[in-house]
C-alpha cells in the first residue's frame, strides 16, 4: 500500500493556503454634509492648538505632550515594541553559546599501593581544560522570517500610532480643560457683576421703603436674590480652582500653586477648522492607522501559521577543544563537527490546523475592528463638523440677543429708581437678561470646545505626513 501521510501533508497544506485575509470595508461618502471648512494647511492641522493664538494654551499642551504619564507611558509602550519586535526576529540568527571549563585536583593516597602509572596515577596534582562552541541555525527556505517581521513590524507602527494618538487626545484634552476655565472664569465673573446688580437694587429698594415709596418687602426680596448671587460667586470660585488644578496635573506641574494659571474671563471666536473630505480620514487618523497596521500584524502571523506546516532545516556546526594533564601524563585534543537536521510535522498537524483557524478568526476580528475605526472616525468627524456649524450660528443669535437684552435690564433698573417702574418688572428683566447671558456664554465655551472636538476628529495633532501608509512602508 502507498503511504498515505503525503496525502495528508498536501490536504493540510491547501487547507492552510486557503486561509487569507479578507480586505476591509472602508468606502466612505465622497464629501462631508457639513458646511465646508475654512482653507488651511496641513501644518496647522499638526499643531492646531497654535490657531487659537493663546500663548498660555500653547505652552500648556506641549508641557503635558513632555511631561504627562499618559504621554510617557505611551513612549514606553512603543520601546517595549521595538524591543520585542527585535526579540522576535533575532530567533531565526544563529543560535549559539561559548561554554568553557577548568578543573585542578590534588590527590593523596592515605593507605594501600600507591600506584605510578602515567594516566593513573593515585597521587598528585591533575588539570583538567575544556572549551565548546555549538551552533544551531534554522534555515528558513520557506520565508518564516519575513512573515515574522511583517508582523513585526506592523505591531511596532501599531504602537507608534497608539503614542500619537494619545497625544493628541491629550492635546485635546488640555484644550477642553483650557476653555472650562475659560468659561468658568466668565461664569464667576458674571456672577459678580449678578451680585453687584443685585447689591445695587437692594439699596434702592431700602431707599424707597424708607421713603415710604415701595413697600419693605421690596427689599427682604431683593436681598434673598443677593445672597443667592454671593453663594453662586462661591461656588464658581472653588470649581475654577478646581479646573486650574486639573490643568496643573495635565501639564505635570502638579506641585505649583493654582494661581500659576491665569484664566482670563473672556473667549473668542473660534478658528476655523480646514476643509477635509472623509477619505483623508485613512490617512490622518492615528487610531485608523492603528487599526491597519494590526491587520497588518494579524496578516503576517496567518503567513507564519500556514508555514508552520513545512518542515524546519536545521545546522548544527560546532567546535571543541580540551586539554588533559596529570602526573606523567599530557593529552590534548581538538574537534569539529557539522549536522544537519529536518523536522516535519506528523502528529501535531491537527493543533497546527488549530492554531490556524485561530490566527484567521483574529486576523478578521481586526478586520472589523479596522472597519469600525473608520466608520467611527467618520461618524465623529461628520458630528463635529455639524454641532460646530450649528454653535456658531447660536452664538450669532445669542449676542444680538444678550446685547438687547443687557439695555432692557439697564433701562429697567433706571425707570425703578425714578419710580416709573414696580419691583416685579424689573427683576423680571433682569432675569431675562441674566439668563440669555448664561445661555451666551455656555454656547461660546461650546463652540470652542466643539472646535477642539472637530480638530481631533479629524486627525489634527500629530505629523501625519511624516509616516508613510502601510502599502508605502511595504
Amino acid at each position: 500500500m502507498r503511504p498515505a501521510f503525503p496525502a495528508v501533508l498536501v490536504a493540510c497544506i491547501a487547507l492552510a493556503a486557503c486561509a487569507s485575509v479578507r480586505t476591509a470595508d472602508v468606502r466612505l461618502p465622497a464629501a462631508f454634509e457639513a458646511p465646508p471648512g475654512a482653507a488651511a494647511d496641513a501644518v496647522a492641522l499638526d499643531r492646531w492648538w497654535t490657531a487659537f493664538n493663546d500663548p498660555q494654551l500653547t505652552g500648556l499642551v506641549e508641557q503635558a505632550l513632555a511631561a504627562n504619564p499618559d504621554a510617557r507611558s505611551a513612549a514606553a509602550r512603543l520601546d517595549e515594541a521595538r524591543a520585542t519586535r527585535t526579540s522576535a526576529l533575532v530567533g531565526f540568527l544563529p543560535q549559539g553559546n561559548l561554554a568553557g571549563s577548568a578543573k585542578k585536583t590534588h590527590s593523596t593516597q592515605l593507605a594501600g599501593t600507591p600506584i605510578d602509572i602515567p594516566g593513573f596515577s593515585t597521587s598528585g596534582d591533575s588539570e583538567a581544560y575544556s572549551g565548546t562552541f555549538n551552533v544551531s541555525w534554522e534555515l528558513d527556505l520557506f520565508g518564516r522570517i519575513f512573515a515574522a517581521r511583517r508582523a513585526a513590524n506592523a505591531d511596532v507602527a501599531a504602537a507608534r500610532f497608539d503614542y500619537e494618538a494619545t497625544r493628541a487626545s491629550l492635546a485635546a484634552q488640555v484644550a477642553d480643560a483650557y476653555f472650562q476655565a475659560r468659561g468658568l472664569a466668565i461664569q464667576l465673573a458674571d456672577a459678580h457683576e449678578t451680585a453687584r446688580i443685585e447689591r445695587s437694587l437692594y439699596d434702592i429698594a431700602t431707599r424707597r421703603a424708607q421713603a415710604g415709596l415701595a413697600a419693605t418687602a421690596d427689599a427682604d426680596r431683593v436681598a434673598g436674590d443677593l445672597s443667592q448671587a454671593d453663594a453662586q460667586v462661591a461656588a464658581l470660585e472653588a470649581q475654577l480652582q478646581a479646573q486650574r488644578r486639573t490643568l496643573l496635573i495635565l501639564a505635570g506641574r502638579t506641585v505649583e500653586p493654582t494661581a500659576n494659571i491665569d484664566v482670563p474671563p473672556s473667549v473668542g471666536a473660534p478658528p476655523p477648522v480646514p476643509a477635509a473630505v472623509p477619505s483623508q480620514l485613512l490617512a490622518r487618523r492615528p487610531d485608523v492607522r492603528r487599526a491597519q497596521a494590526q491587520v497588518a500584524s494579524a496578516a503576517g502571523r496567518l503567513d507564519v501559521a500556514k508555514l508552520a506546516f513545512l518542515p524546519t532545516f536545521t545546522l548544527t556546526p560546532g567546535v571543541g577543544w580540551s586539554k588533559n594533564v596529570q602526573p606523567g601524563f599530557f593529552a590534548e585534543t581538538s574537534n569539529w563537527s557539522i549536522g544537519a537536521g529536518v523536522t516535519q510535522p506528523v502528529l501535531n498537524i491537527p493543533n497546527l490546523l488549530a492554531q490556524l483557524h485561530i490566527q484567521n478568526a483574529r486576523t478578521e476580528q481586526s478586520v472589523i475592528a479596522y472597519e469600525k475605526a473608520v466608520q467611527t472616525a467618520f461618524s465623529e468627524s461628520e458630528g463635529a463638523l455639524v454641532n460646530l456649524d450649528a454653535d456658531r450660528r447660536r452664538v450669532a443669535i445669542l449676542t444680538e440677543g444678550e446685547a438687547r437684552a443687557a439695555r432692557a435690564a439697564k433701562a429697567s433698573r433706571i425707570g425703578y429708581d425714578r419710580g416709573l417702574n414696580d419691583l416685579q418688572t424689573t427683576l423680571s428683566t433682569e432675569q431675562s437678561w441674566r439668563s440669555v447671558r448664561s445661555q451666551l456664554t455656555a454656547a461660546q465655551v461650546q463652540a470652542l470646545r466643539r472646535a477642539v472636538q472637530a480638530y481631533k476628529a479629524l486627525g489634527g495633532g500629530w505629523p501625519a505626513q511624516a509616516f508613510p501608509s502601510i502599502a508605502q512602508a511595504r
